[in-house]
C-alpha cells in the first residue's frame, strides 16, 4: 500500500482524497497556492507545501512545482483529483518517469480517451454504441464534409476533437450553414485547445445525459457501479446529479455496463473512470470518457457502499479490486446538488469572506465541502464550494431529504446558488424525472421572463 500521497488539487476534492487516505493510514501532503493557504485540507494534511501564487498556471498547473513538492516530502503517490492536471497525459507521464505512482490511468490511456476522435474509434472497436457521425476528423474538402452531413442527417453538431467542458461545439440546423460552422469551430478549437481537428455527430433532439461509473485494475478485472443521470445542466455544466437514473431498466443497465467493462479490459484501463452517454428512445450513444474521479461520484458511493477514492488508491498500489460485479447491488436513490459561490439569477461568481456557515445534517445527508466560517473564497478558481447529497429508500424520499437539507443550508457573506436548487426541488417537471439535457436551460429562460414582468 502507498505510504504517503501528495494531493495535487484544492477545495472539496482535495479534502475528499485526504479523508480517504487518512482512513487507510496513508500520510498526506497538501500542495496549495498562496491564495489557498487557509484552506481546510491544508490545515488537516500531515504536511503542506506552497507551490506558487494564486494563478493556476503558476501553481496547480505548474508540473515542476508539484513534482518537486513530492520529492522534498518523500511522497510515493500523487492523486490529481478532478480538473487541473487530472486528465493531462503529460503530467501522468512525468509523475511516473520521476519515480512516483500516478493515482489514475496510464498516460497512454489518458491520451487515447482524451482525444474524442481516437476515443470514439476505440469504443466502436470495443462494441460500445456511439452517436452516428464522421469516421474520425472531418476532411478539408468541403464537398466531402457535405456528403458526410447528408449521411449523418441534420441537425448535426460539430465538436472539437480536443474539447471538453462544453467548449468547442456548434449545432448546425441547415446544410447552407455547415461549412461556415466547421471553419469557426476549427478556429475556436485551435485557439482553445491547440488542436484544430473537429468531427461531426448527429445532434440528438431531447437526449438525457447518462454516465456509467467503472473501476478497473491491472489484473484484468473491471466492474461498473450502475449509472448516474446528469441531465440537469446549464451551458453543459452539471448542476444536479442523481443515481440511479430514472426509467433505466435493469436490462439496459446490465447491457451498457457490461459493454463499458469490456471496453476497459480492451484498452487496459486502470483506476476509476466514467463513460458518458447521451440516451434517447432507449438507446445509449457514447460521447466521451472521463479518466478521473467525477465531481458527482458521491451519489454512486451512496447507493453502492463502494468508496471510489479508496479503490483508486488500492488499484494504483497494484492491488486487485475488492469487488466483483456480483458484489455490486444498488440500494435506494441519491441526489447531489452542486453549491456554487455565485448569484443564483445571473450566475456571476461571488467570492469573498464567509461570515457565517451552517451546513445541513441528519440521516441520509452527506456534505462534501471545504468551507467554514471565516474562510475567504478566492476569486481565482471554479466557484464550486460544496456538494449536498441525500440518500433515500426511493427517489421521492431522497428528494424530500434534499428539500430539508437545502432549507437548513445557510451561508452569509457571499451569494450562492442555493435558491436555485430550492426552486428546482419544488418543480413538478424535475420531480417527475427523466428530463432532457435541455430542460434546465428552458426552465431558466422561463424564470427570467417571469422575473422581467
Amino acid at each position: 500500500m502507498l505510504k504517503k500521497v501528495l494531493i495535487a488539487n484544492r477545495g472539496e476534492i482535495a479534502l475528499r482524497v485526504l479523508r480517504a487516505c487518512r482512513e487507510m493510514g496513508i500520510a498526506t501532503v497538501a500542495v496549495h497556492s498562496e491564495a489557498d493557504r487557509d484552506s481546510l485540507h491544508v490545515k488537516l494534511a500531515d504536511e503542506s507545501v506552497c507551490i506558487g501564487p494564486a494563478p493556476s498556471p503558476q501553481s496547480y498547473l505548474h508540473i515542476p512545482a508539484i513534482i518537486a513538492a513530492a520529492e522534498v516530502t518523500g511522497a510515493d503517490g500523487i492523486h490529481p483529483g478532478y480538473g487541473f492536471l487530472a486528465e493531462n497525459a503529460n503530467f501522468a507521464e512525468q509523475v511516473e518517469n520521476s519515480g512516483f505512482i500516478f493515482i489514475g490511468p496510464k498516460a497512454n490511456t489518458i491520451r487515447l480517451m482524451g482525444d474524442k476522435v481516437s476515443a470514439k474509434h476505440a469504443m466502436i472497436a470495443a462494441g460500445v454504441p456511439c452517436v452516428p457521425g464522421s469516421d474520425g476528423a472531418l476532411p478539408d474538402n468541403p464537398d466531402e464534409i457535405l456528403k458526410i452531413a447528408d449521411k449523418v442527417g441534420f441537425p448535426v453538431i460539430i465538436k472539437a476533437s480536443g474539447g471538453g467542458g462544453g467548449r468547442g461545439m456548434r449545432v448546425v440546423e441547415k446544410k447552407e450553414d455547415l461549412l461556415k460552422a466547421v471553419e469557426m469551430t476549427k478556429a475556436e478549437a485551435q485557439a482553445a485547445f491547440g488542436n484544430p481537428m473537429v468531427y461531426m455527430e448527429r445532434f440528438l433532439q431531447r437526449p438525457r445525459h447518462i454516465e456509467i461509473q467503472v473501476l478497473a485494475d491491472e489484473h484484468g478485472n473491471a466492474i461498473y457501479l450502475g449509472e448516474r443521470d446528469c441531465s440537469m445542466q446549464r451551458r453543459h455544466q452539471k448542476i444536479i446529479e442523481e443515481a440511479p437514473a430514472p426509467f433505466i431498466t435493469p436490462e439496459e443497465r446490465e447491457k451498457i455496463g457490461t459493454a463499458c467493462t469490456e471496453a476497459c479490459k480492451r484498452i487496459g484501463y486502470r483506476g476509476a473512470g466514467t463513460f458518458e452517454f447521451l440516451y434517447e428512445n432507449g438507446e445509449f450513444f457514447f460521447i466521451e470518457m472521463n479518466t478521473r474521479v467525477q465531481v458527482e461520484h458521491p451519489v454512486t458511493e451512496l447507493i453502492t457502499g463502494v468508496d471510489i477514492v479508496q479503490e483508486q488508491l488500492r488499484v494504483a498500489a497494484g492491488l486487485p479490486l475488492q469487488y466483483t460485479q456480483d458484489d455490486i447491488v444498488l440500494e435506494g436513490h441519491a441526489f447531489e446538488c452542486r453549491i456554487n459561490a455565485e448569484d443564483p439569477y445571473n450566475f456571476i461568481p461571488s467570492p469573498g469572506l464567509i461570515e457565517s456557515c451552517h451546513l445541513p445534517g441528519g440521516l441520509g445527508v452527506r456534505v462534501d465541502s471545504h468551507i467554514y466560517q471565516g474562510y475567504k473564497i478566492p476569486p481565482n478558481y471554479d466557484s464550486l464550494i460544496g456538494k449536498i447529497c441525500t440518500l433515500g429508500k426511493d427517489r421521492a424520499q431522497a428528494a424530500a431529504k434534499m428539500r430539508v437539507a437545502l432549507a437548513e443550508l445557510a451561508i452569509t457573506g457571499i451569494k450562492t446558488n442555493t435558491p436555485l436548487h430550492r426552486d428546482l426541488f419544488k418543480d413538478a417537471g424535475f420531480l417527475e424525472g427523466g428530463m432532457s439535457i435541455h430542460y434546465l436551460e428552458h426552465w431558466l429562460q422561463e424564470r427570467k421572463e417571469k422575473l422581467a414582468k
